[in-house]
């Protein structure tokens, strides 16, 4: 897969832009408008989509995979795949399994393609990610609790206390545990590839 045009390449960004959380993009668009930093990944180098549970990254992941030109893969996906087994049921039955199998998962991947991340991966596996270009898709509380109190689908990760107990807790939680880590704004990054049609 090779690395889009210049003009394809706009088309891309404002697609990235207008499938983000739809109350952040006026704040991605102004970041996108304004100078600042515009970090690329090394060819060798996976980059990994992360943040909160129903961020977007499933939906970024095929653009991101096509501004760069790379394979896309979704680790929640390939780990159904391989192990035949339902990720609702498994996260619920039993986590620390899960947990330690998509860890490995992503570390048997090659490097240099695209992969979108489960929403704990940056809070548990953060050292996992050390030397992966970890873009952090964003998503506010007020999106983020409407899309997973709509969605059954998805597995509780406190069934003891009620749902929105759980999703303030946990939303708050890993804000914290993600603002630890080493990772790249989407913002930046899209500006990065914007970059490149004056290089």
């Amino acid at each position: 897969m090779s690395e889009p045009s210049a003009e394809a390449r706009r088309l891309l960004v404002a697609q990235v832009v207008a499938s983000v959380d739809p109350r952040l993009q006026p704040v991605l668009q102004q970041a996108l408008a304004s100078p600042g930093p515009c970090p690329r990944p090394e060819e060798a180098q996976t980059v990994v989509l992360a943040g909160h549970r129903a961020a977007g990254k499933t939906r970024l992941l095929p653009l991101v995979s096509r501004l760069l030109g790379r394979t896309g893969l979704d680790l929640d996906a390939e780990l159904e795949r391989r192990h035949g087994r339902p990720l609702r049921t498994w996260v619920a039955e039993s986590p620390t399994t899960f947990r330690a199998a998509e860890r490995e998962t992503l570390g048997l991947l090659p490097g240099g393609g695209v992969v979108a991340v489960g929403g704990g991966f940056l809070s548990h596996h953060p050292d996992a990610l050390r030397e992966h270009f970890t873009l952090v898709v964003p998503v506010s509380f007020d999106t983020y609790r409407e899309r997973l109190t709509a969605d059954t689908t998805r597995p509780r990760l406190r069934a003891d206390v009620s749902l929105e107990e759980e999703l303030h807790s946990m939303f708050h939680e890993r804000e914290a545990l993600h603002a630890r880590v080493p990772t790249i704004a989407l913002a930046d990054f899209l500006r990065g590839c914007l970059a490149q049609e004056s290089t």
